[in-house]
C-alpha cells in the first residue's frame, strides 16, 4: 500500500480543459490529515507505516483510550484513523499532511471507498442478467427471474458461486488510475476525473501511484 490521504467525497462538478473539453470530476475534501502515529520495523509494531486521522469529532463521542492516543499527537479527536504503508518522506507524530504535499495535477491515483448499499436485489440489477424475457406459455411474471440454476440428476446440486439474488453494494471498492484534474490547496480539496465509490460525505482513501504500482 502506497502513500495517501483520507478524504471525504463532497460531490461532483465539471471543468474545462485547455482544449475546451468538459470533464466530469469528483470533488474530494482531503485534508489536512494529522499524523497520529509513526510505526517502524525497529519498533514494537515490526513494520513501517504512517497512521493518519481526518475530520474533527466531538470529544464526548471518543473513548478515553482514543482521547489519550490523539493527545499524544497534540490533535483534536477525529472520525477516521487509517494506516498507509511505505509513506515516503519524513513525517513525525503531530505533523499535518495536506493535499498539495502529496498530489500533483495530471498524475493518477487509486480511490478506495465503500460503495452505496442497495439492499437485497434480484439478478437483473445485481449481475446484469437480461431476465427470462418471455411472456408466452403462461409466464406472466418471469421477466426479471434468473431462470434455471442447475442440472437435474447429474450433478443433482447447485454449484457454489452461482450468481443469484442477494445483498448488493456496501462493499469496499477500489477505482484505479483516476487522473488528478485539479489540486485546490485553499479548499484542501482535490478534483479527480470520473466517479468514486460511496455516497456524498462518505470517507475515501486516496492512494498515490508509485513506480512499483505502475509496473
Amino acid at each position: 500500500m502506497s502513500a495517501g490521504l483520507i478524504g471525504k467525497k463532497v460531490g461532483m462538478t465539471s471543468v474545462f480543459d485547455e482544449q475546451g473539453n468538459n470533464i466530469a470530476c469528483t470533488v474530494v475534501e482531503a485534508g489536512p490529515n494529522v499524523v497520529t502515529q509513526v510505526k517502524s520495523e525497529e519498533g514494537p509494531d515490526g513494520y513501517n507505516a504512517v497512521q493518519l486521522a481526518f475530520d474533527d469529532k466531538k470529544e464526548k463521542n471518543v473513548s478515553k483510550a482514543m482521547k489519550g492516543h490523539f493527545a499524544q499527537a497534540d490533535a483534536d479527536p477525529k472520525h477516521v484513523v487509517m494506516e498507509f504503508r511505505e509513506f515516503g518522506g519524513d513525517v513525525e507524530q503531530g505533523d499535518q499532511v495536506r493535499v498539495e504535499d502529496l498530489f500533483e495535477e495530471g498524475e493518477t491515483v487509486d480511490v478506495v471507498g465503500v460503495s452505496k448499499g442497495k439492499g437485497f436485489q434480484g439478478v437483473v440489477k445485481r449481475h446484469g442478467f437480461s431476465g427470462v424475457g418471455m411472456t408466452t406459455h403462461g409466464q406472466s411474471d418471469r421477466q426479471r427471474h434468473p431462470g434455471s440454476i442447475g442440472a437435474s440428476a447429474d450433478p443433482s446440486r447447485v454449484f457454489k458461486g452461482m450468481r443469484m439474488a442477494g445483498q448488493t453494494g456496501g462493499r469496499r471498492t477500489k477505482i484505479q488510475n483516476l487522473t488528478v484534474v485539479r489540486v485546490l490547496p485553499d479548499h484542501n480539496a482535490i478534483l479527480v476525473k470520473g466517479s468514486v465509490p460511496g455516497p456524498t460525505d462518505g470517507y475515501v482513501e486516496l492512494h498515490k501511484k508509485t513506480t512499483a504500482d505502475a509496473e
